[in-house]
C-alpha cells in the first residue's frame, strides 16, 4: 500500500507538471496579453502616463521574457525579477484585472466553490442511490416508470432554465432572497452563526441545479448496473442459503455496482466546477467560475491558469481516493501485481 502511495504520488506531481505548462501555453496562445492590449489601448486613447505604469508591470512581471522564461518563474523553478517566487513557493500570481494577488482575488470564491460542489456530490448520492435501487428491485413498476420519466426530465431542462424557476418559488414560497449564497448585509463580514445558516439556505438552489443533471444520469445508470447484478449466480447463492434479500442485497450486487461511480470520483468534481460556471452567473454564486470566464476572456493569465491547475489539482487527488476506494470496496481489484 505503501509503495502503491508513494508511486501514486509520483505520478500525481509529473501530471500536475505536465498540465501547468499545457495551461500556461493554451491560455498564451492568442496574440498579446492582458498589458500589451492595455497599454495599446490606452496610447490609443491618450493617456501616456497609465500606459507607462503597464509597461512598468510587463517588466515587474517578466512578461518580456520568452514564453518558456514566463513558465518557469510562473511556476518559481526560475528567477524572475524578484528572485524565485512562483507557485512552487506559494505564490499564486497577480491579477492585472482586479490589480491584487490571485489568493486575494480567489480566497473566499475557492471555498464557496467547494462548499457549493461538495454539497452537489452528497445530493447526487443521497438521492440517486435510494432511487436507483428502487427502481432496480420493482423492474416495470409504477415507481420504475417514475424514476425514468423524472431522470429523463432532469437530463432534458437546461440547468438555467431551472435555476431561474427554483429563484422565482423559493423566494415566493421560502422567502430565499434571489441570488448569492448569503444575505446581502452578510458580505464583507466575519463568519458567525446566522451567516452560516444563511449559506446553507441559500445553498438549496444551486445544489438542486449542479446536481439534478448527475443525480439523473446516475440513477440510470445505477439501475442498468444493478438489474445486471441481480441477475447473476451468486446473487441467487445468497439468498438460496437464508441471507435476508435486504442484506445480499447490499452485500453483494450494491457494492459491485457502485465500481463505475468510484472510478469516477476524479472526474466528477472538475466536471461540477466547470459545468457550473453557468449556473453561477444565473444565480449571481461568489464562484471561482464566473472568475475564471472573466480571466479567460481578458487574457489575466495568471489568475486563469491558477484556478485551472487547480482543477486538474481536484482531478489527480479525485484519481488517487478513487483508486483506494475500489480496492477497499471490490476484493478482486489490487493496488499492486503480485510478485511470483
Amino acid at each position: 500500500m505503501i509503495r502503491f502511495l508513494i508511486r501514486r504520488l509520483l505520478t500525481m506531481a509529473v501530471s500536475l507538471l505536465i498540465i501547468s505548462a499545457l495551461v500556461f501555453f493554451i491560455i498564451k496562445l492568442p496574440p498579446g496579453d492582458y498589458l500589451t492590449n492595455q497599454i495599446a489601448e490606452l496610447r490609443a486613447q491618450g493617456e501616456g502616463a497609465s500606459a507607462e505604469k503597464a509597461a512598468f508591470l510587463i517588466k515587474e512581471y517578466g512578461l518580456d521574457k520568452s514564453v518558456w522564461e514566463q513558465y518557469l518563474i510562473w511556476l518559481g523553478a526560475w528567477p524572475g525579477p524578484n528572485g524565485f517566487s512562483g507557485l512552487l513557493q506559494g505564490d499564486w500570481g497577480w491579477s492585472f484585472e482586479y490589480e491584487r494577488p490571485v489568493r486575494e482575488v480567489v480566497g473566499d470564491a475557492l471555498w464557496l466553490t467547494l462548499a457549493v460542489n461538495l454539497a452537489a456530490v452528497v445530493f447526487v448520492h443521497v438521492v440517486a442511490i435510494p432511487i436507483a435501487i428502487y427502481s432496480a428491485t420493482r423492474q416495470y413498476s409504477i415507481g420504475d416508470y417514475l424514476a425514468t420519466f423524472i431522470g429523463y426530465i432532469g437530463l432534458a431542462v437546461p440547468s438555467f432554465l431551472l435555476a431561474l424557476i427554483l429563484l422565482f418559488y423559493c423566494n415566493r414560497w421560502l422567502g430565499i432572497s434571489i441570488g448569492g449564497l448569503y444575505d446581502a448585509h452578510f458580505y464583507g463580514e466575519p463568519w458567525t452563526w446566522p451567516k452560516f445558516k444563511s449559506l446553507i439556505s441559500h445553498l438549496i438552489v444551486p445544489t438542486i441545479v449542479i446536481g439534478l443533471g448527475g443525480t439523473a444520469a446516475m440513477i440510470r445508470r445505477m439501475r442498468a448496473n444493478l438489474l445486471d447484478e441481480l441477475n447473476k449466480q451468486y446473487y441467487t447463492t445468497a439468498k438460496a442459503k437464508g441471507m435476508p434479500p435486504v442484506r445480499a442485497l447490499l452485500k453483494y450486487p450494491f457494492r459491485m455496482s457502485l465500481n463505475p461511480f468510484i472510478a469516477d470520483i476524479g472526474n466528477l468534481l472538475p466536471h461540477l466546477v466547470s459545468g457550473s460556471v453557468l449556473v453561477s452567473l444565473v444565480l449571481s454564486l461568489p464562484t471561482v467560475g464566473p472568475i475564471l470566464l472573466a480571466a479567460l476572456m481578458k487574457q489575466d493569465q495568471y489568475l486563469a491558469g491558477f484556478i485551472l491547475l487547480f482543477t486538474a489539482f481536484l482531478t489527480v487527488v479525485g484519481m488517487l481516493i478513487s483508486d483506494i476506494l475500489l480496492a477497499w470496496l471490490d476484493p478482486r481489484i489490487r493496488l499492486g501485481g503480485r510478485s511470483r
